[in-house]
């Protein structure tokens, strides 16, 4: 999606702050923590205290896990917000922003208002911390955080990208934790599962949660991939303006997008590299230390459009297979890919965005064209659900030894 730049910096006191200039708090993505009465799971002690050094540990069973979550003014802090805050087994014990002093969360969200939350500058103890801010900010960040002992869920950029090679060329800058990228798992949890619930005993916890195209892309593609059946692949791609963000720009006015779409980050969008990579460590032909099965995966072309809707996202796949393939054998193939799956739904026919919204669900359709003899591959998401704040909390969950579904199973909203 678009991309947004604010700086963060850790400054010393109660906890690490975030702090901003008048000039920039407008605009600066923030939390909040809670200070005022009432609200649901919210409580205003500090917390377990800090260590220098912690045991591996992630509080499981009948005690709730405190949890702060630092960028709540933006779409997908909020969401996280939202979906913890009715979570029965989270205490929300602190929401972060830079340069905020206990400022009601429900001035910056008025949906949120009866969380009783504030937003303030500094964070508070915690067992776990989710991360919403641009990239680059969490990463300066962590490294403090995981020595503390706490779980790191970054629904940012920063911990998604197994190379450090891999920032300068996508995102433009250079990791100032390379170290930490071997050890953080990819939040996919229908790809990582087993990795996800092996941090429980880890030492380091860190999630790099999956963006919201990669996500809708890949849960469309991965049975294809599995079986080295992308000889050549095309994704066109559509999202709504929530993926954008909430900073005030011109194009993103409501009289330039309505009745409207464009194509943008033609080229080489940033999620290529997710995709590219999460597609590869699926290829058999890789892992055996030959030649890739899959081709197509190799270098992706991608396009991703705007379109004027709030959320969603629908990721059209277009394949070339390598060889000849029927509907009965790809619909074997997705049904037993994800037949056990709590949030994916292989539909038998194309998905609308709308069938998801406000939801965590996925929805993925497999069509075999035989006039072209391509296979195209359709995966819907709403993505500041199952795109971003759902999925880092399914997979939060899943870290913490939790039923993966808590505080996710809200039904889809219609219309």
């Amino acid at each position: 999606m678009y991309c947004h730049a604010t700086m963060a910096a850790i400054h010393p006191g109660s906890g690490p702050r975030l702090d901003a200039t008048d000039g920039d708090r407008s605009h600066a993505p923030v939390s909040a923590r809670p200070d005022a009465a009432g609200g649901a799971a919210v409580d205003r002690s500090p917390g377990p205290a800090a260590t220098a050094s912690v045991a591996p540990r992630r509080r499981q069973g009948p005690g709730l896990i405190d949890v702060v979550v630092v960028g709540a003014t933006g779409y997908a802090g909020a969401e996280a917000v939202r979906i913890l805050a009715r979570h029965p087994h989270v205490r929300i014990v602190g929401l972060v922003g830079r340069g905020r002093e206990h400022e009601p969360v429900g001035q910056i969200h008025p949906h949120l208002a009866t969380t009783g939350l504030e937003v303030d500058a500094a964070i508070p103890a915690s067992d776990a911390v989710f991360f919403a801010l641009p990239h680059g900010a969490a990463a300066a960040m962590v490294p403090d955080l995981i020595a503390e002992g706490r779980t790191i869920i970054d629904l940012g950029p920063d911990f998604r990208l197994r190379n450090p090679a891999d920032y300068p060329r996508w995102y433009h800058f250079d990791h100032p934790a390379p170290d930490l990228l071997a050890t953080a798992v990819y939040g996919l949890p229908e790809l990582h599962r087993d990795e996800l619930r092996s941090l429980r005993d880890a030492g380091t916890a860190i999630v790099g949660a999956p963006g919201c195209y990669p996500t809708a892309t890949v849960l469309a593609l991965a049975p294809l991939a599995r079986e080295g059946l992308i000889g050549d692949l095309v994704v066109d791609a559509k999202s709504g303006v929530s993926g954008a963000g909430r900073e005030a720009k011109p194009d993103l006015v409501f009289s330039e997008v309505n009745e409207s779409v464009k194509a943008y980050g033609i080229g080489g969008h940033r999620h290529v590299a997710e995709i590219q990579q999460e597609l590869g460590a699926l290829d058999a032909g890789v892992a055996a230390g030959g030649a890739p099965a899959n081709p197509g995966a190799v270098a992706v072309d991608f396009v991703p459009h705007l379109i004027p809707m709030t959320r969603g996202i629908l990721s059209a796949g277009y394949v070339r297979p390598t060889r000849s393939v029927s509907q009965k054998e790809l619909d074997e193939l997705y049904t037993d890919a994800y037949a056990n799956e709590p949030f994916v739904r292989v539909v038998s026919s194309a998905p609308a965005t709308k069938h998801v919204l406000g939801s965590n669900m996925a929805r993925v359709f497999v069509h075999l064209d035989e006039r072209t003899g391509r296979i195209l591959a359709i995966g819907v998401i709403d993505n500041l659900v199952k795109g971003a704040a759902g999925q880092a909390v399914q997979a939060f969950n899943l870290v913490h030894g939790l039923d993966e579904r808590a505080g996710l199973e809200q039904l889809p909203m219609v219309p």
